[in-house]
């Protein structure tokens, strides 16, 4: 991992801009981009005030808790564009992963996935890899020989607890999101200001 700019690879330099820029596009019309999935537009103007009033408590509300970031789409999309500047985002893919997979009612599609899963994320030397111990693997492997609901709740969540523990509060001190706290700051309270503000009589 990168730590200090005379250090910075040339890729890393690139990551750490592009996800500024992710960011930043959070503030203007735009889409997040398409590897992350489209998180919707937003305009920080008096025109959609509560769209941005709510998207703004929307941001400040990630660095209150790492459930109320997995629990917003935006901040899920804006985590991942951080994770993928420290190369990893398997992690959080992962995750949201065994989310989708926990919905599934089909026993058929359950055990179909499953496999999928463990083979994309699990095995060693799985394309995405996640850090997981080698007795939660296992385990993991054994569980799909009867594959329910359940099967990744130990994996899944050792892998969050990884996430909260390590990556959050990088994310949280992170030059782009402590900027964009402070442009949603500004917006939350020019949005208030406006709201409150006197119609002018001629």
């Amino acid at each position: 991992m990168c730590r200090t700019l005379a250090a910075f690879p040339t890729t890393c330099l690139e990551r750490a801009k592009e996800f500024k820029t992710r960011l930043g596009i959070f503030l203007h019309k735009s889409e997040l981009g398409s590897d992350t999935g489209s998180v919707g537009k937003f305009e920080w103007s008096s025109k959609h005030s509560k769209e941005g009033r709510n998207f703004s408590e929307d941001v400040l509300g990630w660095k209150e808790s790492f459930d109320l970031l997995l629990s917003s789409k935006n901040g899920v999309a804006a985590f991942h564009a951080f994770l993928k500047t420290e190369f990893s985002e398997e992690n959080l893919e992962f995750w949201l992963a065994c989310e989708e997979f926990k919905k599934l009612r089909s026993a058929t599609k359950l055990a179909s996935r499953a496999h999928k899963i463990f083979e994309e994320f699990i095995r060693s030397e799985a394309p995405k890899e996640v850090n997981i111990d080698h007795e939660t693997r296992e385990l993991t492997r054994m569980n799909l020989q009867a594959a329910t609901a359940t099967c990744f709740d130990v994996a899944q969540g050792k892998t969050r607890t990884l996430m909260e523990k390590d990556s959050y509060p990088r994310f949280l001190k992170s030059p782009a999101y402590r900027d964009l706290v402070a442009q949603a700051s500004a917006a939350s309270a020019s949005l208030g200001s406006s709201s409150h503000a006197e119609p002018l009589h001629t």
